[in-house]
């Protein structure tokens, strides 16, 4: 072998040895083969849906706090840790022509799977907003506690009626909801009281993406196992 055949040959193995960088869509955050963007379908709930996102839970893969807001129309998709002196979170609990809700479990909560048939959570007359926290359960806990405007919105939860649909990531109890299935399913609780029509079955779209997106990690994880630990979902 020559010494310019040498050359080439090792400069071709040493390439396939670089890390090969992957293109993220500028929408969804997604590497180009795992881009959901195709499948969405955008709809109006007709309401505000504002969601506070964590920086931890932005930078993960798969993110349904950013999933769901590519598909509510209207919706807010806001980051940060502590929403005490956030500009935008205290415009909209501020303009008087909005009823705003936090959407959080604890005893200070309605439980909108329980409440009498028609409640109205939200007064007539007023833009309906509801406030979602997307982040780890132990972020979401310290996101509440430390935003001072967000301890007086009225609260609202609901009783799961199924289990989670989100294998690739282990919830602390089969019953604790991701932030897109909180989203899916307090729209389906509060469709009357915001004139969303719920029989059209548009909001199940969320958990459409969301099934596409969690189908695709698990063949991922499959055929190549190291992802489990290497990469964060």
């Amino acid at each position: 072998m020559d010494i310019e055949t040498y050359r080439e040959r090792r400069a071709l193995a040493l390439k396939k040895l670089e890390p090969r960088r992957r293109h993220a869509c500028l929408k969804c955050f997604q590497p180009e083969f795992s881009c959901y963007c195709a499948h969405l379908q955008p709809f109006d709930p007709g309401l505000k849906f504002a969601i506070l996102i964590h920086p931890i839970e932005a930078a993960r893969r798969v993110a349904t706090g950013r999933m769901s807001h590519l598909i509510l129309k209207n919706s807010e998709l806001i980051r940060g840790q502590t929403f005490t002196h956030n500009e935008r979170v205290n415009a909209l609990i501020n303009d008087p022509g909005n009823r705003c809700l936090l959407l959080y479990p604890g005893q200070k909560s309605a439980n909108l799977s329980t409440l009498p048939q028609p409640a109205r959570v939200f007064e007539s007359g007023k833009k309906p907003v509801l406030f979602v926290i997307d982040g780890t359960w132990g972020t979401s806990k310290k996101m509440v506690n430390q935003s001072e405007n967000l301890a007086y919105l009225p609260r609202v939860q609901f009783t799961p009626a199924t289990a989670s649909r989100f294998r690739v990531r282990k919830q602390p109890r089969p019953n604790f909801y991701s932030t897109i299935e909180a989203i899916h399913q307090s729209l389906e609780l509060l469709a009357d009281n915001v004139g969303f029509n719920a029989a059209s079955r548009r909001h199940d779209h969320l958990l459409e993406v969301f099934d596409i997106l969690v189908t695709q990690q698990l063949q991922l994880m499959k055929h190549h196992p190291q992802w489990r630990f290497k990469r964060r979902i």
